[in-house]
């Protein structure tokens, strides 16, 4: 890459880098962004899915840019890829290497909505049968089957169109009462909602790393407790999970890796 825009790039450099990689049709586009100065410090194109050569190739070529201009790298921020953790643990072996959060939070939210769709499916299937037409004012279980039938298809309404009061950050007290509201009789939804919220606290910056970690290790032992939410929630078992708490740890380091996020998608 030309030395000039090499100079532009890393002449404020902050010492933390975003990488990332966009597909479009056959080709590869691996990009290093400034963390903080939003600045593209490298990008290359490739006419094949990357492998653990390329970005070592690519690392490789960051770390010589950087030792030329005398910089350091203090961290580096990812997606939940696995093109990256080895190549890293090799050139940039003491370097921090942090997992995005949103990626991470977003697998998570993805878990509890599904457990919120199985809570749909399986009201849908306890309503009752009913014949075509409207029930006789005489046939007095018919119109009871009819009204059970009605109360339900409003459950599951109410539970699709309010889906975002189980994985939104922070609720207002109205949404947190109307929360309550749609989740009585289904006590495992309520326990959604409460893992949820210990999931977002794990990210409080006022925390450490380690602080974090025993919060995390906490929230695995209370969730082996309820089997039901286990099988939805695996994520939280996840190593990614334990990656994404290291910016706790450095004020300076950004969770996200929305930096190289943002030329993908000018791009696209």
């Amino acid at each position: 890459m030309d030395t000039e825009f090499l100079d532009w790039a890393l002449a404020d450099f902050s010492g933390y880098v975003a990488a990332d990689e966009l597909y479009d049709g056959p080709f590869c586009i691996l990009s290093a962004v400034d963390n903080r100065c939003y600045k593209r410090i490298l990008y290359e194109v490739l006419d094949h899915d990357p492998n653990h050569d390329d970005i070592r190739a690519f690392l490789n070529r960051l770390k010589t840019a950087l030792q030329a201009r005398d910089l350091t790298l203090r961290g580096i921020t990812t997606d939940g890829s696995s093109l990256y953790p080895e190549p890293l643990a090799e050139i940039f072996s003491k370097v921090p290497h942090q997992l995005c959060q949103f990626h991470v939070i977003k697998e998570i939210t993805k878990g509890v909505l599904q457990a919120v769709a199985k809570t749909r499916e399986r009201l849908a299937q306890s309503k009752p049968k009913l014949k075509r037409g409207r029930p006789s004012s005489k046939d007095q279980a018919a119109r009871r089957r009819a009204r059970k039938s009605k109360a339900i298809q409003e459950q599951i309404s109410e539970l699709f169109q309010d889906r975002y009061l189980f994985v939104r950050r922070h609720l207002k007290p109205s949404e947190r009462k109307r929360l309550m509201r749609i989740t009585r009789g289904f006590p495992q939804l309520r326990k959604l909602r409460e893992l949820m919220e210990q999931v977002y606290a794990l990210f409080d910056r006022r925390c450490r790393t380690q602080t974090a970690l025993d919060k995390l290790t906490k929230l695995r032992q209370r969730l082996n407790r309820f089997k039901h939410l286990g099988e939805t929630l695996q994520k939280l078992y996840s190593p990614t999970l334990e990656k994404a708490l290291t910016f706790l740890d450095d004020k300076l380091l950004p969770s996200t890796s929305n930096a190289v996020e943002r030329g993908n998608r000018r791009y696209r």
